[in-house]
């Protein structure tokens, strides 16, 4: 049995406008039709003996990721959230002990599966060799090895560690070494040798083989990790770790904490069209561009330009004589920086922070487990909002200490709970919840319900919420 087990910890900044940190790059369609995540599993159709895939998540990203899952049809063996990121060999860790049937012992037997670890936001230009140099780990796996996937180089990339590997007849070979980003010129010698990989972060071992070189070589890690484990709580189709346990586990790479302190590593050269898209001008690159050499996604209307990633989301982008750009359209952000720049975005992100504007972690527009909301308009006193609310969904019983409410239904129906009244409302009515009113929208219906929300008050923040009843386990936290 093989469990993808996909890590989605990240959040993506170096992608800033279109990924943030409540919305980061893996779960947006940045390259295929579906999401980075949905692309990634994807990929394992067609692979022998896949279970249920293992998703470990930001715990402010687990409905979104839920509901990705859900969208293509995936029921997942766990969700497992973090409360706080503590880097991959712990969430690799915690993945390979949920694997693990309890009360089993250490036999190669089906209790102990095989582990394929996949970084949720790569893209993998040719799946089908992905999925045969799958195969031959698996084979180097099924002997005890842990095995890492060596991208095979094509230019002298700087910021890639390298794997080197043992002199071998293949498919796999043993792990001579890890490399840290190297200069240019060692990266151009390592290129020339042939036999130095890129680093992909991607993995395969047996559960019980991982955890017992991690016990091995990071007792720290293993020991926190089990407690976390432990002290883990079902709530809803997730696995919540706790803060305390899991946020005093030190923070390590799974290449730091053992891969590079085995004896059992191997690597298996990959040649898949790999990328991490870990900038704009590595997305540029993972997208077929059209004879001007630029990639035009959304309304793009580009005169005289080359060599250019040009994106807009909500409204016209016009570009004139522009060379070697990048120009990124949100509804409340706009990104233009030039190419060999495109690292200096993250100083953006970090301005945004210091100056502690939203931008930097939520979009306009807003996801719930309900639905989402987007925040169209703003003035003194007033804030107005587009919600739309899933079929059968419900927001939670709350009211507000600051703001009164006025909701027009657009289209659906809605069932309205305020105060001690529970009616129901068609397109074109509207109602209105004072300030202080305990009230709750909900969707009986089978199409998405559309609502125009007028907020007044004197504080309008998300965090003026009291939270009563939640379907969604919510009650506790500060947000809708």
């Amino acid at each position: 049995m093989l469990i993808p087990v996909i890590l989605s910890g990240g959040s993506g900044t170096r992608l800033w406008p279109l990924s943030r940190e409540a919305y980061p790059k893996q779960l947006l369609p940045l390259v295929g039709r579906g999401t980075m995540l949905q692309e990634t599993l994807a990929r394992m159709a067609g692979v022998p003996e896949v279970a249920a895939p293992i998703i470990v998540c930001n715990d402010n990203h687990r409905f979104m990721v839920a509901e990705q899952l859900r969208a293509i049809g995936l029921t997942a063996h766990s969700i497992l959230l973090e409360p706080v990121g503590r880097n991959t060999a712990p969430a690799v860790a915690v993945a390979a002990m949920a694997a693990v049937s309890p009360g089993k012992g250490r036999e190669r037997d089906p209790s102990d599966p095989m582990l394929l670890i996949l970084p949720a936001d790569h893209v993998i230009g040719r799946v089908d060799v992905f999925r045969e140099a799958v195969q031959v780990a698996f084979q180097e796996a099924d002997e005890g090895r842990l095995v890492t996937f060596g991208v095979v180089p094509h230019s002298p990339e700087t910021g890639y560690g390298y794997i080197r590997r043992e002199p071998g007849p293949g498919p796999a070979y043993p792990v001579q070494r890890f490399v840290e980003k190297p200069a240019l010129e060692a990266a151009q010698e390592y290129v020339e040798s042939g036999e130095y990989y890129w680093n992909s972060g991607m993995f395969m071992f047996r559960a019980t083989v991982v955890l017992d070189e991690l016990r091995r070589f990071s007792p720290a890690i293993y020991d926190s990790c089990v407690q976390a484990m432990m002290a883990a709580q079902r709530d809803l189709d997730f696995v919540r770790l706790p803060a305390k346990e899991f946020g005093e586990c030190p923070s390590d790479s799974i290449d730091y904490a053992v891969m590079e302190k085995t004896r059992l590593a191997s690597v298996v050269p990959l040649d898949a069209g790999w990328s991490d898209v870990g900038s704009w001008s590595a997305l540029h690159r993972a997208i077929p561009a059209n004879a001007a050499g630029n990639v035009e996604i959304g309304d793009v209307l580009s005169i005289d330009t080359h060599d250019s990633y040009l994106h807009s989301t909500s409204r016209l982008v016009a570009a004139v004589g522009l060379q070697g750009h990048i120009v990124v359209e949100t509804k409340d952000a706009v990104l233009v920086v030039p190419k060999e720049r495109v690292q200096d975005v993250k100083l953006v992100v970090n301005e945004l922070k210091r100056q502690s504007r939203y931008e930097h972690t939520l979009h306009r527009e807003v996801f719930r487990p309900w639905g989402s909301y987007d925040s169209t308009d703003s003035g003194e006193r007033f804030q107005v909002k587009r919600l739309i609310v899933k079929p059968g969904a419900s927001m939670s019983l709350q009211l507000h200490h600051h703001r009164a409410e006025h909701w027009i239904v657009v289209s659906g129906t809605a069932r309205i709970t305020r105060g001690e009244e529970v009616l129901l409302l068609e397109e074109n009515q509207s109602i209105y919840i004072p300030i202080g009113t305990k009230h709750r929208i909900e969707n009986p219906g089978k199409i998405p319900l559309h609502i125009i929300e007028v907020q007044t008050g004197s504080y309008l923040g998300e965090d003026d919420i009291v939270r009563f009843e939640d379907v969604y386990g919510r009650e506790k936290e500060p947000a809708r």
